[in-house]
């Protein structure tokens, strides 16, 4: 019997939507005023997901507060409050659109769970759009 469990956090980011391959003007018409040059930011809401079994000794798939550890220490910190383009090693060389950041975390996070959980990431870079990724 598995059980999915979730944890809600957020973050606030800037960042830039621009491939330095292209002109300005290409890089204008595909990402508009996600290009600015000046960045921009938003309030991302991030879903991180695990599913597994039910532990009988203690009731929970997995402690929460570990969670909430795991995700503060490792991905907030690192994230919250930063210009994801200039202030994160992860995004030095990475366009990071909403897909690439859930990817990363997810990344982050699958090193630090074990295998036995299946791990998802939601990440909402507004109320309307959202992506999610689960390492398939």
């Amino acid at each position: 019997m598995k059980v999915s469990v979730f944890r809600k956090e957020h973050f606030n980011a800037a960042h830039r939507l621009f491939n330095p391959t292209w002109s300005a003007q290409k890089n204008e018409e595909v990402f508009g005023k996600c290009n600015n040059p000046n960045f921009h930011g938003h309030n991302y809401e991030l879903i991180v997901q695990l599913k597994g079994e039910i532990n009988p000794e203690t009731g929970y798939v997995y402690d929460m507060k570990v969670l909430s550890d795991l995700i503060k220490i490792h991905v907030l910190n690192k994230f919250d409050h930063k210009n994801l383009n200039l202030d994160t090693d992860e995004f030095k060389n990475l366009n990071p659109s909403a897909e690439n950041i859930a990817v990363v975390i997810w990344n982050i996070l699958r090193v630090k769970i074990d295998r036995k959980f299946e791990l998802t990431i939601r990440l909402y870079e507004t109320e309307r759009n959202f992506v999610e990724y689960d390492g398939n």
